[in-house]
């Protein structure tokens, strides 16, 4: 069976679930600790006066995801390394016989499963103390905005903190920058960051397969709305591992002892890694490689049911919907709120549209934001989960 970084992308839900569902209980905690007595005359020294409560109940929120996303991080990059593992095994099966297939059965995971998660929660670490330092940087500001409105003139304090607050909730906790320089919220960031280590961990459960049964060749498959990082290797064969660059290799047929055969590789696993191919959302897949068997693809006959970029649009009005129900989250009245759901719904029908016109799948699960699965605290003690907000 082939592997692609595809099947194991709903395992990052779970854990991106979490960090969604801090972002919402920070969003609520900051925008209730600010508006309860906003039009009191002396609601600048009560709230300046709160700031160590609003500390203590971010913190809190701090030390529940810190636990929760760690064990459902481990719990994640174990069942994509165990997929990893069993799409080779099912390869192997077909074409691996005896010391060939026990030693390709043999390979142990809880090492690398272990190395994958500590990166994993490495690289996520500086969420946390983003989390913090966004709160109390937007507690203080707006109590500094909506303190100076009335002076300056046009709106009054209770609509300077509205506004504020809106531009909080639809932005979300804010600053993250991952090694190409792009910049992403919390969320999207921990989910990018997620489906990523995921996608490695089912691909190295592969290929450690592999090596063990001394499998050194695999191919790329095709896949509809192929990425321009993608492209170039669709249908090549690639050296498990070794030297970079292309060129041919003699190799004994797959099926006929004395005879060999010679075939041409485009460059190494790694290298076509490197260079993008195996990205989060990536729908190639790599499979072994027989030598004078297998037949890489041709060319595509047929149009892919949409483009790359209708794909990424996609994606986009997915992020637009979850904005939304933030801002619905940090609204401080109701007619904020059916404002907020009233662009929810708006945007989901752009997806529906989208979906209709292109026959990309509908992934609900990018929309939706489960306002009963926010860690727990004193205040709200752990409850069972319920269906998500759609």
């Amino acid at each position: 069976m082939p592997v692609s970084p595809d099947m194991a992308e709903d395992l990052a839900s779970a854990v991106a679930s979490l960090y969604e569902q801090a972002e919402l209980a920070l969003i609520e905690k900051v925008t209730r600790a600010l508006a309860e007595g906003l039009d009191s005359p002396l609601w600048v020294e009560l709230k300046l006066a709160a700031i160590g409560n609003l500390r203590s109940a971010i913190e809190e929120i701090i030390a529940v995801l810190q636990v929760d996303a760690s064990g459902a991080m481990q719990q994640a990059l174990a069942e994509a390394y165990d997929r990893g593992q069993q799409a080779a095994i099912a390869e192997l099966g077909a074409v691996a016989v005896g010391p060939a297939l026990a030693a390709a059965e043999a390979v142990p995971a809880a090492a690398a499963v272990d190395r994958l998660a500590a990166a994993l929660v490495g690289e996520t670490g500086p969420v946390h103390a983003r989390i913090l330092r966004t709160g109390m940087d937007v507690y203080r500001r707006v109590i500094a905005e909506a303190t100076s409105a009335p002076l300056l003139g046009g709106q009054t304090r209770r609509q300077a903190a509205e506004r504020a607050l809106a531009r909080f909730a639809e932005r979300g906790v804010t600053g993250f920058v991952d090694s190409r320089g792009r910049a992403w919220s919390m969320t999207t960031y921990a989910e990018m960051a997620t489906r990523s280590a995921v996608g490695r961990a089912a691909v190295q459960a592969h290929t450690d397969r592999l090596a063990a049964a001394g499998v050194d060749l695999v191919v790329v498959s095709d896949a509809p709305e192929e990425c321009p990082r993608c492209k170039p290797w669709e249908g090549k064969v690639l050296r498990r591992e070794g030297p970079s660059g292309a060129g041919t290799v003699e190799v004994e047929h797959a099926t006929e002892d004395g005879r060999t055969v010679t075939v041409r590789v485009a460059g190494s696993l790694p290298e076509a890694r490197s260079r993008g191919l195996m990205h989060p959302n990536c729908r190639h897949t790599v499979s072994i490689y027989l030598p004078g068997v297998t037949r890489p693809a041709g060319p595509k006959r047929e149009r892919s049911r949409a483009t790359y970029e209708q794909s990424q649009e996609q994606r986009r009005l997915e992020r637009q919907v979850r904005a939304w129900k933030r801002r619905a989250a940090g609204a401080v009245d109701d007619e904020k709120r059916k404002r907020a759901n009233a662009q929810v719904r708006d945007y989901q029908g752009r997806i529906r549209e989208l979906v209709a016109d292109t026959g990309l799948p509908r992934k609900s699960h990018r929309e939706q934001i489960d306002v009963e699965a926010r860690p727990a605290t004193a205040e709200r003690p752990a409850r069972p989960a319920r269906p998500a907000v759609r």
